[in-house]
């Protein structure tokens, strides 16, 4: 075999091992994008819920925390006052907050620790940036408001004090 002929033979064998390098990659980008995928489904799906200790508040968020439904007792505004209310309210959020917050990273945690498209192709995007949870709203673990809120300037506030919802102003 001549040198040129088996140049052209290694050449050959080389691309040919490239083309499956590049083959088992694309295949394996297939494959994580599909997980990614179904895990951010998923993950979109999750709903943190909690009750207050004394069962007056009820509280469902969706998976950023953010409050999506809020119920409350039928014997609530008999058994406690507009200040613990808003009180458990936030607190019983807090709650449902990080149940959801917990749950989205146990949707993500697989696919976790896994080999980044980034470390085998300069400039690829990073799947562990796209699978890091959101942070918790800032104040989230901030201890609830003590005392009487302060009177409202508002002049359609009957009583003065603000909404029960929207907490001391």
């Amino acid at each position: 075999m001549s040198d040129a002929a088996a140049r052209r033979a290694e050449l050959e064998a080389r691309n040919a091992a490239m083309r499956e390098n590049v083959d088992n990659l694309m295949a394996d980008l297939r494959r994580r994008t599909s997980e990614f995928a179904g895990a951010q489904a998923r993950a979109a799906a999750v709903t943190g819920a909690a009750t207050s200790p004394d069962g007056l508040v009820q509280v469902q968020v969706n998976p950023a925390g953010v409050l999506t439904d809020l119920r409350f007792a039928p014997a609530a505004f008999q058994r406690s006052t507009p200040e613990k209310l808003a009180r458990s309210v936030i607190e019983t959020a807090q709650v449902a907050a990080r149940s959801a917050r917990e749950q989205v990273e146990g949707v993500l945690a697989p696919l976790q620790g896994q080999t980044d498209l980034s470390e085998l192709i300069e400039g690829a995007p990073s799947f562990v940036d796209l699978l890091r949870p959101p942070p918790p709203p800032p104040g989230a673990e901030a201890p609830p408001q003590r005392g009487r809120p302060p009177r409202s300037d508002d002049p359609d506030d009957d009583e003065g004090f603000g909404s029960v919802l929207k907490g001391p102003r």
